[in-house]
């Protein structure tokens, strides 16, 4: 079994901005010699935001289904699990379990209309 990563090197494509429609997030699962590494990234307008995929309170992966990372009206991250609410834009927690812990981030960004690690 590979060791489960928390960063990945700089200058990974991910794929097409349009990869993630407006308001949405995507799981991406990058296996790298060192061990596979698990991130979402979240879209807003023609912004990106990437985190570790690891809820800050149990340390479990957020989304119970794949994809499924933010709140119904697409405000904040949710954690599927215990309920655990962070903001979009710094991983934050704002409401659950661990008001004020922080996702780990996972640095993106667009360039040339491709989302790629930073």
């Amino acid at each position: 079994m590979s060791e489960r990563l928390t960063a990945t090197p700089a200058g990974v494509t991910l794929g097409p901005l349009a990869l993630i429609p407006e308001d949405t997030s995507r799981n991406f699962v990058l296996e790298l010699r060192a061990g596979r590494f698990h991130g979402f990234v979240v879209r807003k307008g023609d912004a990106v935001h990437g985190y570790v995929d690891l809820c800050a309170h149990m340390a479990l992966p957020l989304a119970q289904e794949l994809d499924a990372y933010l709140t119904p009206d697409a405000g904040l991250i949710q954690c599927s699990w215990h309920g655990a609410l962070y903001r979009i834009d710094d991983g934050i927690c704002v409401g659950g379990p661990c008001v004020g812990a922080r996702l780990r981030a996972w640095p993106v960004t667009i360039s040339d209309g491709m989302i790629v690690t930073a």
